[in-house]
């Protein structure tokens, strides 16, 4: 997956400038998928060249006009043909499990500060996800908001963040524990 299929189903919440796009991203598709702004901006331009998306201008009082794009039928298609396409299992990339791995060989206090600091990045981006779903349920229980919802997707990938930022925190609560207790041996 590119960020290409990313940008095209953060459309399907309806038409967004680029801006709007990057805001977007930050709170619903952050969880599964991040970009800067300039890489929305040059995959914009290339979905529309594409035509993928179509893109128009804007104009607006007291501010610069802006362009708002939107999915064309064809880039309806492309994430119709994605969704049917094999998924690929992912491969854990993170410094910080190499850094564990090493632990012994290195410096256990940097580990340590590293691992509290993913542990609490790990319980602001859960509280975060909690504020969303709250935002997404509005007041209705994950039953009846299954069972009304236009879209379910946003929903299903928060779902998917929670768990992880969950499974984040479980481990490094375990990994540090750990750590504690190494650091509390008798040194032979």
């Amino acid at each position: 997956m590119g960020l290409r299929h990313a940008v095209l189903a953060a459309l399907l919440e309806g038409d967004a400038s680029g801006y709007q796009l990057a805001k977007r991203f930050d709170v619903s598709v952050a969880n599964f998928w991040s970009a800067t702004p300039q890489q929305l901006y040059r995959e914009l331009d290339q979905l529309e060249q594409a035509d993928l998306v179509r893109g128009h201008v804007v104009e607006q009082q007291r501010r610069p006009n802006k362009r708002v794009f939107s999915l064309t039928s064809a880039g309806r298609a492309e994430l119709h043909a994605f969704t049917a396409r094999q998924t690929k299992p992912t491969a854990m990339r993170d410094d910080l499990v190499v850094k564990l791995q090493a632990v012994d060989a290195g410096d256990v206090e940097a580990v340590h500060r590293a691992m509290s600091a993913r542990l609490d990045q790990a319980r602001d981006k859960l509280a975060g996800y909690e504020r969303l779903r709250e935002e997404l349920l509005d007041g209705r229980d994950e039953d009846e908001y299954l069972r009304e919802a236009d879209r379910v997707g946003p929903y299903l990938t928060l779902m998917g963040g929670r768990a992880y930022e969950e499974a984040n925190i479980c481990w490094a609560e375990a990994v540090l524990k750990v750590l504690e207790s190494r650091k509390r041996r008798p040194k032979e």
